[in-house]
């Protein structure tokens, strides 16, 4: 009794720990910009259209962005998580193992051929879920795996895929060249639609809500989840698919965007969260967060000009991780 109240207190605030940061940083993404809004003029713009300059500011533009921004950064880190069960390894992520760069390739090709917008969402799907299978099919030995031999296949297909981006880039026209590559360095500035991206995520969660006590299993390996009843082929078809769909979701509206998915889960277990019913949401909120924060320092650092938000994920990811890496080993 004792060690579930624990536990119980420990998920409640690990829950409100994620919901209190998120919050804040949506809160204070609205605030700053090179237009200066306080935050009693925000809460009133929320509430209220009165047709002024700062009320579009708000709508149109800051409010739309930073829930993109949450949505794309609670799919990473909900998909990192995901990738992590497969690999029984915290170094899996959509990025390492190429999966992002799969999608990425495949929007790429889609934005050459100048296919129609709807079609970027389904070939980031295909590309995602291309990658991921051969990365598993080259890299899986038996029914456990060699998780070594998994993340080397993963670090070569993302080589491939760099490499037949930088094709695509090369055979563009020069007009609409700069575009794409700011698109692939992790770009947010064109996501102004994010509830498509939020319905990916609360679909994704739910899915892997109802996953959660086979994944709790599956950290063990899949002989032993297996032996206590888990189907360990079909659950890893669900995690395929479902890691394929948080990826394109991510990679379709902001570009590829690295560590969000590989930190924020590894964050939240030293947290001790190893639940996946208690690590799954807050992996969400954390990494929403995150990347929420980052964009809005990516488009005021230097305003009026911005950064891409990969290239600031990237920087702050690998500090972060080494730090995360030094603490599990004095752990």
């Amino acid at each position: 009794m004792g060690m579930s109240q624990t536990l119980n207190k420990r998920a409640q605030a690990l829950l409100g720990a994620g919901l209190a940061l998120g919050a804040a940083s949506l809160l204070l993404s609205l605030l700053i910009g090179s237009a200066d809004i306080g935050p009693s003029e925000v809460l009133r713009h929320l509430l209220g259209d009165d047709g002024s300059i700062n009320d579009r500011i708000i709508d149109q533009l800051r409010l739309p962005r930073s829930l993109s921004a949450f949505a794309v950064g609670g799919v990473l880190a909900l998909a990192g998580a995901l990738m992590q069960v497969l690999l029984r390894n915290p170094l899996g992520d959509p990025y390492v193992l190429g999966v992002s760069g799969g999608a990425a390739a495949a929007v790429l090709l889609g934005m050459l051929l100048s296919l129609p917008l709807l079609w970027l969402t389904p070939l980031a799907f295909a590309g995602a879920l291309l990658s991921m299978l051969l990365v598993f099919a080259l890299g899986h030995r038996g029914e456990q795996g060699d998780t070594t031999r998994l993340l080397l296949t993963g670090v070569v297909m993302a080589a491939g895929w760099s490499a037949l981006i930088s094709l695509t880039l090369s055979l563009s026209p020069p007009l609409q060249l700069p575009g794409m590559l700011f698109w692939l360095m992790g770009d947010l500035s064109d996501a102004l639609s994010p509830w498509p991206t939020l319905g990916v995520l609360a679909l994704g969660l739910l899915l892997a809500m109802w996953l959660a006590p086979q994944l709790n299993l599956a950290v063990y390996g899949l002989q032993q989840a297996a032996v206590l009843g888990v189907d360990p082929r079909r659950l890893r078809v669900q995690l395929y698919f479902l890691a394929s769909l948080l990826t394109a979701a991510a990679v379709s509206v902001a570009g590829a965007i690295g560590f969000v998915g590989l930190v924020t889960p590894h964050l939240v277990r030293l947290l001790g969260a190893s639940d996946h019913r208690i690590l799954l949401p807050v992996s969400v909120l954390f990494g929403g967060s995150l990347l929420v924060l980052a964009d809005s320092a990516a488009r005021t650092l230097i305003s009026p000009m911005q950064l891409p938000v990969g290239v600031l994920t990237a920087v702050l990811g690998v500090p972060v991780f080494l730090w995360l890496l030094s603490s599990a080993r004095h752990r």
